[in-house]
């Protein structure tokens, strides 16, 4: 059964939970901390041409080959190994093999499906820390009547920790803007305590995903993804592909 959204800002702590409401004229906000929605918003924010998020690696290979040879990049992770053939998918070490003019196939095991199960809602944009601001900008500016769901990609039907505090800090900075008379849901005003209640460095290193980055040798892709509102890139969701609007 699918469910009204009767709060004008809600968190979804997993993507799964998409199956469970209605999005048909809501702004979505799909959030993948470590590494997806940063890894999107750096590429673009890089000049990239645009990025198409996919389902997995053979949807990628398959939506790649009705682009023209060099004018794209696949890149990709599965259960957080990078996709054979692929270019790595965390941010820095995605813009360091080359984005500019390019148009960036991405297959995660989270975030991009969140993002393609987002694809019915009225406005979908790609979130991160590194661009919260500009994104709450843009949607207080040209939809500010609209509900806001916000939707933690998590992990492995799971919630994830950053993402969750991410999602804190969407709503943190809608409330700075909007006012605290913002009809806020529980799962909403729980994801903006989080955030409240350390810094974004603190909690993605401690996070799941980020000691298993850690472990890697990756803490100084964690470190780059925990920035605040560092770049004014907004990445829209139309008929599949992500580019900044």
């Amino acid at each position: 059964m699918l469910l009204p959204l009767n709060h004008k800002v809600h968190v979804l702590f997993r993507r799964e939970d998409l199956d469970t409401v209605r999005l048909e004229g809501k702004v979505v906000v799909v959030l993948d901390v470590l590494f997806a929605t940063s890894t999107i918003v750096t590429a673009l924010a890089h000049g990239a041409a645009a990025a198409i998020p996919t389902l997995d690696a053979q949807h990628a290979r398959m939506l790649a080959q009705g682009l023209k040879t060099g004018s794209y990049v696949l890149s990709g992770e599965y259960l957080a190994e990078t996709i054979a053939g692929f270019a790595s998918p965390t941010p820095l070490a995605l813009v360091t093999h080359g984005v500019r003019n390019r148009t960036v196939v991405y297959a995660t095991t989270n975030g991009t499906v969140a993002l393609r199960n987002s694809a019915a809602a009225g406005h979908v944009f790609a979130g991160a820390l590194l661009n919260a601001a500009a994104v709450v900008k843009h949607i207080a500016e040209h939809h500010a009547e609209a509900t806001v769901l916000i939707v933690c990609s998590g992990s492995m039907g799971n919630p994830n920790l950053e993402d969750m505090y991410g999602a804190g800090y969407f709503v943190e900075l809608i409330a700075r803007g909007a006012g605290e008379g913002r009809d806020f849901s529980d799962a909403a005003i729980a994801a903006r305590a989080l955030f409240r209640s350390e810094s974004a460095e603190s909690a993605l290193l401690r996070s799941r995903v980020g000691k298993m980055m850690q472990e890697r040798g990756l803490a100084h892709e964690v470190r780059y993804a925990a920035q605040l509102s560092c770049f004014e890139t907004v990445p829209k969701l139309v008929d599949g592909v992500l580019q900044s609007v």
